[in-house]
């Protein structure tokens, strides 16, 4: 919780509430006082939980895990922004002297076809899953780690492999994209192998697939509209949309050659 050394906020806070995916769903509001500046936002949360199940009521169901902005299971729209209000932020880095004294806050879950409710602000984002099980692995054995520099790899290329690498698949990019396209969550997932050597024996099967299992799941198509990238709390760049399309398109003409 929080340290208490902070200032005490009164709230609002209006939040979708769901029972199942059948289910139409609606808003309720929920006052909660004495919430600490110091708190992070699921920390408050908790304390909204915990003030429910003493009135006998269901607590709200929401994902979290780690809670250190690394698992990407925070998924939460924020005043109808994805993970709210800071960039490069997940929902659990959020904190609450974000907000201020008096102020209603509106949570909702990341609202995509492909990401169905399950219950309340947690949806099914098992359609990522299946998109990194049709082609984000690598076959060959790569053995132990490998001295410094033994494997030659352009500077360039390995600081582009790693900041892909660095997308936690939360999803932000559906939620605050208008098109709900997945295409820079799939790209991430497939420049960090096609910039490196051990990835080489899949690559043309790794687009293809990886791409296909994207349409399949329902994802919209993308338009270059940037807000996926914005959204993103790994700032994860639009250049691996860019590549992901080239790696599509060169792997669409080999098949046929």
């Amino acid at each position: 919780m929080g340290s208490g050394k902070g200032k005490n906020l009164k709230l609002t806070l209006k939040v979708w509430r769901q029972e199942s995916a059948a289910d139409s769903g609606k808003f309720e509001s929920y006052d909660l006082d004495n919430v600490s500046t110091d708190m992070s936002f699921l920390e408050m949360m908790d304390v909204l939980n915990e003030k429910l199940v003493l009135e006998a009521k269901d607590p709200i169901e929401f994902d979290h895990d780690c809670r250190e902005g690394i698992c990407g299971m925070c998924s939460m729209v924020i005043n109808g922004n994805a993970h709210g209000p800071e960039r490069a932020t997940t929902t659990c880095q959020l904190h609450m002297r974000r907000f201020k004294d008096g102020d209603t806050i509106t949570i909702e879950p990341f609202r995509a076809k492909a990401f169905p409710v399950v219950k309340d602000l947690v949806v099914d984002r098992g359609a990522f899953d299946r998109v990194v099980q049709a082609g984000g692995y690598i076959s060959i054995n790569t053995g132990n780690a490998q001295d410094a520099n033994n494997i030659p790899i352009s500077k360039v290329d390995a600081d582009e492999a790693f900041n892909a690498a660095t997308c936690i698949g939360c999803g932000a990019c559906v939620a605050a994209c208008p098109n709900a396209s997945a295409s820079l969550f799939t790209a991430a997932k497939i420049s960090q192998f096609a910039l490196l050597p051990q990835g080489q024996p899949e690559r043309v099967e790794r687009a293809l697939n990886m791409v296909g299992q994207m349409d399949k799941e329902g994802f919209g198509g993308c338009t270059n509209i940037g807000a996926c990238s914005r959204a993103c709390p790994k700032e994860i760049s639009l250049e691996n949309i860019a590549r992901m399309n080239s790696e599509y398109l060169c792997s669409t003409v080999k098949t046929k050659s």
